[in-house]
This record gives structure tokens, sequence and C-alpha cells, in this order.
């Protein structure tokens, strides 16, 4: 085999393995951009339900607040009333919470630019 034949061989062998090398890592990164798509989906799901969560939360305290301004101010209890009707868990600092809740609700039904 000659010099020239054999630098052939070598350089059609360099080429081939370069060739593999660039196929797998484009391989590779064919497979993280899929992953990395999934992932994203999958957080922005995470993120959506936290939003939905966290607007039903809202929702339910200020319904659980004006609640309690009805029977604070139109049933004129109170706030040991209010808590033997509703239960120890509720305590003065959630009734003040919750009435800041209802407060805000019924301002922004005032003032629908409030909200």
């Amino acid at each position: 085999m000659s010099e020239a034949t054999g630098r052939d061989t070598r350089q059609t062998v360099r080429q081939a393995a370069r060739r593999a090398a660039q196929d797998a890592q484009a391989k590779l990164r064919a497979e993280r951009q899929e992953r990395d798509k999934r992932l994203a989906g999958i957080a922005m799901d995470v993120l959506v339900a936290l939003g939905e969560r966290d607007a039903a939360v809202t929702t339910n305290e200020r319904r659980a607040g004006a609640a309690l301004m009805r029977l604070l101010e139109d049933e004129r209890l109170s706030l040991a009333e209010v808590q033997q009707w509703c239960g120890p868990s509720l305590t003065r600092q959630e009734i003040a919470r919750l009435r800041r809740c209802g407060n805000d609700h019924h301002g922004a039904e005032q003032n629908p630019d409030l909200e």
C-alpha cells in the first residue's frame, strides 16, 4: 500500500468518524429539544393549575368575608359570637383578614374599576 493510499484511508476513516460524531450530537440535540419542549408544557400546566387555585381561593375568601360581614353587621354578632357559630378554628385574626377580603369585594362591586 502506498503512502498516498494510506493517507486517503486515514482521511476517509476520519471523515466517517466525524460524520458519526456529528450525527450522534445532532440526535442528542434533537432529543434535548424534544425534552425541553415537553418539560415546558408540563411546567405551563403546573403554573396554570396554581393560577386557577389562587383565583378559587380568592373567590372563596371573598365569599367567606362577605358572609362574616353579614353576621357582624346585619345580625350584629360580636366576634366571640361569630367564633361560637363558626368554630374555634376561626381566629379573630382570620376574621379580620376575611372581612378585609369581603370589604375589597364589596368595594369592587360598587366601583368596578377597582378590579
